[in-house]
């Protein structure tokens, strides 16, 4: 495959953030940040979709009532949009529905993800199409679904003009550096969709890996994190799911895939990209490759990235940005 963009003797910069899940604000802030910054490819590393549906629900008496962070909101149509808008600012989905409909929904689980899932693929689409407004023709947009984004989502991202659907695909991202992604995890608490165990996940990762013409040279895009190397730092969980507290503080536990860890160790690649995990945001060095976590802060409406330089081999600037 053709490289990108030709940058022969140039450097070259990257934008990388990841674990998005349905934060319109951040997906924004991504978009003008790469514009800002004069990114040449800007990298979504996974998660891109939301996790649920808020019913917004259109009464008789032309009222609205919605349900959302512990408390029932009861409108009217002037405040339609910005209850819209709160839903969308913490990465939830607003779905406009009228009683009947709404009884359908409580009654019947596949019309809960029939209405998920026409929002979740209206909503993507109108994301991928800001992508030329915000960026000019030559910046690079590329995605790869990650573990909490649903299968169908990829043919989306696959169709559309303006981005790349990065999963097992090699990517060349200048004359000197191949990228390959996965947005495939080891298992987590959750049984999201892309979830297998580190034995098949490593086969995965070398099948991947075989397509390289020079794994050192290559950019490792992998959602899960490496095991044990501070970017994977998560709560432990009781049997409730909830963070166990000892002295007052949240006990932190490794979760990151040990395939991974052991294709970087193994690889020795140039960068590794990685995310899945919110809390362990930071960058270290496995051997020779540097390997980041920008983490996530989609809930709040905060953009977390790693703003990467490099000219050949030589990495020139390794920023983690915020904002």
């Amino acid at each position: 495959m053709a490289p990108l963009f030709e940058r022969k003797g140039k450097k070259t910069r990257i934008l990388f953030a990841t674990d998005m899940h349905g934060s319109e604000g951040v997906w924004r802030k991504f978009l003008n940040a790469s514009s800002m910054l004069k990114i040449n490819v800007a990298i979504c590393g996974g998660d891109l979709t939301g996790k649920m549906i808020v019913p917004i629900i259109e009464r008789k008496d032309g009222k609205y009532v919605y349900y959302l962070m512990g408390k029932n909101h009861l409108i009217d149509s002037n405040g339609l949009e910005k209850a819209i808008k709160d839903v969308r600012g913490i990465g939830y989905y607003s779905y406009l529905t009228n009683e009947s409909e709404y009884e359908e929904m409580r009654e019947n689980r596949e019309k809960v993800d029939e209405a998920f899932s026409k929002v979740m693929n209206s909503t993507l689409k109108s994301w991928l199409d800001l992508i030329r407004e915000k960026l000019p023709s030559e910046t690079q947009v590329i995605v790869c679904p990650g573990n909490d984004d649903r299968l169908p989502v990829d043919d989306l991202i696959r169709d559309h003009p303006e981005v790349v659907n990065a999963e097992g695909k090699v990517i060349e991202v200048d004359e000197s550096h191949e990228m390959i992604s996965t947005g495939w995890v080891n298992p987590s608490p959750w049984h999201t969709t892309r979830e297998e165990d580190d034995e098949k996940l490593e086969a995965r990762l070398e099948e991947y890996i075989s397509q390289l013409k020079d794994p050192k040279s290559t950019i490792f895009n992998f959602h899960a994190p490496p095991y044990q190397t501070k970017l994977d730092e998560a709560p432990l969980l009781d049997d409730n799911l909830n963070p166990v507290i000892q002295g007052g503080r949240v006990i932190m536990v490794p979760v990151g895939s040990k395939a991974v860890k052991k294709m970087i160790e193994k690889y020795q690649p140039f960068l590794g990209l990685h995310g899945h995990i919110h809390e362990a945001s930071g960058s270290i060095k496995i051997g020779r490759t540097h390997c980041v976590n920008p983490g996530s802060e989609y809930a709040e409406g905060i953009l977390r990235a790693f703003l990467i330089e490099f000219k050949g081999n030589k990495i020139i600037k390794l920023q983690r940005i915020e904002g």
